[in-house]
Parts: structure tokens; sequence; C-alpha cells
């Protein structure tokens, strides 16, 4: 279990002034953390205000940069040998943050697992679903909950991912699969969400394409072959089954076939190249 002491709370907010002295008071109530953090990326309306007569040292970006960017200025400042993420907006209880620090040591990174009764919105709890799935066949176990902001882990292996997380709010999707892809323990500690305050800043419909893409940016970069294989294989065997039903009826193989079959082992040649290349990106890593 890592000591309160030796753990940096970062919290990125913006226009949370309903919510963040709140957030922040309930945190200092439940341990003796290293530092509490607050991000604001650039509020209008308070927050940083708020935040420090909280009791919080605070961050202010001079213009909105994004929820990644904010959590990147956190992991920058924060001192502490582990670094806990928690949003501002009040949906995750601080007074879960110390059953998260209990696991750390035992694991690398340990993520609040949200129960999905307490996600708002059916065609959200649908798209983290759907995301939870893919995350889980690529990663190659379970994942419960991809998308939650609210994590521990070590600060060394934050910073190790940091040049990887991007500006928006993939940062929850992105550090989760680079941990496991990476080797690192990851765990999920269950916890009950409660509503935010305000309005989430986050659209299924304009974001939803954008956290599958990050999920298949970071697959391909540590293993590729899992994109590139099943693409390969299923145009192959559509090629060849095609090629099987042309031949006793057409009395030919059929461009379509030939064009399949080409494109199956292009894509599994692009994909065995790939594969060396991540190996030789993390050769010699520790």
């Amino acid at each position: 279990m890592a000591d309160p002491k030796d753990i940096s709370v970062v919290i990125p907010a913006c226009n949370e002034v309903e919510a963040i002295g709140g957030v922040v008071r309930e945190l200092r109530a439940t341990g003796a953390w290293r530092q509490i953090v607050v991000v604001d990326d650039g509020s209008d309306d308070g927050t940083s205000e708020a935040a420090a007569a909280a009791g919080a040292e605070v961050i202010r970006h001079p213009y909105k940069k994004g929820n990644g960017a904010a959590v990147k200025s956190g992991i920058r400042a924060a001192t502490g040998d582990y670094i806990l993420i928690i949003d501002g907006d009040g949906q995750h209880p601080p007074a879960d943050a110390a059953r998260l620090a209990a696991r750390l040591g035992e694991y690398d990174l340990v993520i609040g697992a949200r129960a999905t009764e307490t996600q708002a919105g059916w065609p959200r709890r649908l798209g983290n679903a759907l995301l939870n799935r893919l995350a889980g066949y690529l990663a190659e176990r379970p994942v419960p909950d991809l998308t939650s902001g609210f994590r521990a882990a070590r600060a060394s292996g934050l910073r190790e991912f940091i040049h990887l997380l991007p500006n928006g709010f993939s940062t929850p999707t992105t550090t989760t699969l680079a941990f496991l892809k990476a080797g690192y323990s990851v765990g999920f500690e269950p916890i009950q969400a409660r509503g935010r305050s305000g309005v989430s800043k986050i659209r299924f419909s304009r974001d939803g394409l954008k956290f599958l893409l990050i999920v298949l940016r970071v697959i391909t970069i540590y293993s590729p072959f899992k994109i590139f294989l099943p693409i390969a294989g299923a145009s192959l065997l559509l090629g060849v089954g095609y090629a099987a039903w042309t031949i006793p009826t057409q009395a030919h193989v059929t461009p379509t076939s030939v064009m399949l079959i080409t494109i199956g082992i292009m894509v599994f040649l692009v994909g065995l190249i790939s594969e060396q290349i991540s190996a030789l990106r993390f050769e010699g890593r520790k």
C-alpha cells in the first residue's frame, strides 16, 4: 500500500466552480496527501479561486487546452512517487481515493471502475461497453472501465507515456492500454460514481470515434498484429472462398478473388513489418 504522503493528487478542472471546492475539501479529509494540485484549464468562472480557498495548489492555463493537457501539466508538477487523478466535477467520490491508494505497490496502475448503472445515459453506457470489449480483446485481458478518469499510478509510469497522451478527453483510454501493453500490472477497483455537477463536456456522437481511434492507435504502437492479422485473414478467406465458388461455376478465378487475396497478403506483410518495428522500438526498455 502506498502512503498518502507519497501520493500527489492531480485534479483537472474547467469551469467547475460549483464542485471543485468540495472535491478538494473531501480529499483533504480522507488522507494526508503529499499535495493536491488543481489544474485550471482556462476557466472563466472562478474555479482557480475556489480551489485555492479550499487548500489546493493551483496551476492555471492561460487558455483552454483540453482535459489531457491539464492532466499532463499536473503530472509534470507532481512531486510524489505516485499520482492519483480525479475529476473536478464531483462524480468521483473522494472517499474512494484511499481504496485506490491501498492497491498501489501491488499494482502499477489502479483504475476506479464505475458500476454500469452509474454511468450517465444509455448511449454512453453502450459506447463504453463496446470500447471495453474491444480494449479487452486487444489487450488480452478484461477491461471493465476503459474511460474512467479516476485512477492512481506510479509517477514514473505516467511520465514514461506522457508523450502518447492527447490533449483532449482520451487520457484514461491511452494510459490504460499503454500500461497493459507495456506489461505493467493494472488493477480495477469498483466504485459508485455520483452525479456530476454541471454539464458533461463529452459528447458520445462527437467523441466516440475519437476514443475508438485512440484505442487503435495505442494498440498499433504496442501490438500491431492485433489489428493487421484479423483484416488480412478476413481478406484472404473472402478471396479464397470466392475463388472456390467461381472456379466450378464460372470456370475461372475472378479479378475480385485475386484482389482480395493480394490485399490480404499485403496487409499481413505490413503487419509483420509493423510488429518488427514495434519490437525494435522497445528493445532494451527497462
